[in-house]
């Protein structure tokens, strides 16, 4: 029987990583050589679980998924580039993967790459590794060279949570080591790389203690206009007359049909349910008896991809398994060094950092730890303006305040403050550069409010910086968690019925979304002061353009900082052309209807 038919043989999904020139590519065309049945057609490979394709339908490594079979395994290979840039490539591969190989060039030993390559495989959990010790015949297949290789991968990995290390010598260009032992090696004894690969036991743990669970994919209707359920079984199995219940709302009901698959973990089925039931994609259906956890706060390992570094405070897009939600991280307990381990302080993180966040979201998630399953527990971050993938994740545990902290019912709302005081509350968002006018304009539209008897505040961002922010500075971090501040600020006197009055320069679109998220329709008003650099930099009268031009004032918006000025303000000033007193009047006059792009 060709084992690449059988569906009774087992497949193996392995990663091979390496730096730049370590003999990767010739490393897969060995094995493809070698073996008895290849399939090169990255095509025939099936969807990889977890992070696969950055959440997206298939592999996301380039097309550099392979297939090879011996006669006791079929492989799926996947293939991650080698320069450092690419590690989320290097991320997403691992993900499906339940070996790795970890390929070190004999001559080069132990990288800085290797390193990492070693954590974010852990990190991936990974449990089983090949350190596959290449280009031996370079070194004169000197028993000395892997030993030293072999001492100093075992020490850097011990702590990472491996079960095996099975440390091999050979020459992929020559094939020592790859399906025979050659005759090169004589002081080595141990099993081939093929041999090896054939006889390692991976098995994932027994999925079938925890119960089943399904992420809802899609609801659909048939001809009878009966409500299906789609979605891959992450885990368990799923039969007729089970009892199920559907999180995060709670509610139960028993499994009508399987109208597709066999109802068995990794299976793309699809339910029907003995009762209607309002199900959602991202939804999960679980077994009643076992269920999986609930929160909106948790702990994560995290490896962050992007160029541009993580900025706690700013909101990304998490999509764990079918579920799509707004994340912050809220605080960055600590990096990891790359080379030792160490635990490191830092306040933001760099392309390619590994740490331990806590993070929270906009709305409570179905979970998993990752370390029990990979499907529940893995999850991406994406920019929102862009969608371009920035992280990956894998949650620890719920942080206790999660279970702890509760919303708590007041019978005074908003509505009964606002019609108390006779006015619409409203969040006034002035933002530009400074020595735009922001304040003077806010001060003069506050005294105009106040004298037709609104209720009002002026928040401007020089007076907190005395008081509620007075902890932070002016790096691009400290500034994302001065508008979050200044924003959970203003909610909370809008939901006391207020007018509130923002005046900040605010120089990040990300932030100004966040902000807008956080009020009712109708309630933010952004409104842009648009005075051109040259102007602020004339009326600065304290000082602040030229220390900065001078190179004594670091982080100032315009000169070494950027400011990202709003595409669509609700309210378009332009000072330069007009007086801080018409400019007043004008946001005075639109706030009295819906604001629609003004300028």
């Amino acid at each position: 029987m060709d084992p690449l038919e059988s569906e009774a043989i087992e497949t193996l999904h392995l990663v091979i990583c390496g730096g730049v020139g370590e003999g990767k590519s010739t490393l897969i065309g060995r094995l493809l050589h070698e073996s008895k049945n290849i399939v090169d057609d990255a095509s025939t490979a099936p969807a990889a679980d977890g992070l696969q394709a950055e959440r997206g339908q298939g592999p996301a490594i380039d097309g550099a998924c392979r297939f090879f079979a011996t006669g006791r395994r079929r492989y799926l290979v996947v293939d991650t580039p080698e320069h450092e840039q690419y590690t989320r490539n290097m991320a997403a591969g691992a993900s499906s993967a339940r070996l790795a190989i970890l390929l070190v060039d004999a001559g080069k030993g132990v990288l800085t790459q290797t390193r990492r390559h070693s954590r974010i495989m852990a990190m991936m959990g990974i449990r089983h590794a090949v350190l596959a010790v290449n280009k031996m015949d370079l070194v004169g297949f000197d028993p000395a060279v892997f030993a030293k290789i072999e001492t100093t991968c075992r020490d850097f990995v011990h702590d990472q949570g491996f079960s095996t290390l099975q440390a091999i010598p050979l020459s992929a260009l020559e094939g020592d080591n790859i399906l025979d032992p050659g005759t090169r090696m004589p002081w080595y004894a141990g099993p081939t790389l093929l041999q090896y690969l054939d006889g390692v036991s991976v098995s994932a743990p027994a999925a079938a203690r925890r119960g089943f669970r399904m992420p809802v994919q899609q609801v659909s209707r048939d001809g009878a206009d009966v409500r299906g359920y789609c979605g891959r079984i992450a885990e368990g199995v799923v039969r007729p007359g089970d009892r199920i219940c559907v999180l995060p709302s709670a509610r139960t009901s028993v499994v009508r049909d399987i109208m597709a698959g066999r109802g068995e973990t990794g299976d793309a089925v699809t339910l029907t349910l003995a009762d209607e039931l309002d199900i959602s994609q991202g939804d999960v259906i679980v077994a009643a008896d076992r269920p999986a956890e609930v929160a909106d706060q948790f702990e994560a390992r995290l490896l962050w991809m992007a160029e541009q570094p993580l900025l706690p405070g700013r909101p990304y897009l998490l999509k764990l398994h079918a579920k799509e939600v707004t994340a912050t991280i809220t605080a960055i307990k600590y990096r990891e060094d790359v080379n030792t381990g160490a635990h490191l302080a830092a306040k933001t993180l760099e392309q390619n950092a590994i740490a331990v966040v806590n993070l929270s979201t906009s709305e409570p998630v179905v979970f998993e730890p990752y370390a029990l399953n990979r499907i529940l527990g893995g999850f991406i971050l994406s920019d929102r303006r862009n969608f371009r993938t920035v992280g990956a994740g894998m949650i620890e545990f719920a942080l206790r305040r999660a279970s702890n902290i509760h919303p708590q019912a007041l019978e005074i709302n908003k509505a009964a403050r606002a019609a108390l005081l006779r006015q619409m509350p409203r969040c006034i968002w002035f933002t530009g550069l400074s020595g735009s006018g922001k304040s003077t304009i806010a001060n003069l539209l506050e005294k105009r409010l106040h004298a037709q008897g609104l209720a009002t505040y002026l928040l401007d961002g020089d007076n907190l910086r005395h008081g509620l922010n007075r902890d932070l500075g002016f790096t691009e971090a400290d500034r994302v968690e001065n508008i979050r501040r200044v924003a959970e600020v203003a909610k909370l006197m809008v939901d006391a019925g207020m007018v509130v009055l923002v005046s900040f320069i605010s120089p990040f679109a990300a932030e100004r979304r966040m902000a807008r998220t956080l009020f009712e329709e109708g309630e933010f008003i952004e409104v842009f002061v648009d005075t051109p650099l040259a102007e602020c930099e004339r009326r600065d009268a304290k000082g602040l353009y030229a220390k900065a031009r001078a190179g004594r004032l670091k982080n100032f918006t315009g000169i070494d900082s950027a400011y990202e000025a709003p595409e669509s303000p609700d309210i378009h000033l332009h000072p330069d052309a007009f007086s801080a007193e018409a400019c007043a009047d004008l946001v005075a006059r639109m706030l009295v209807r819906p604001p629609a792009s003004n300028s």
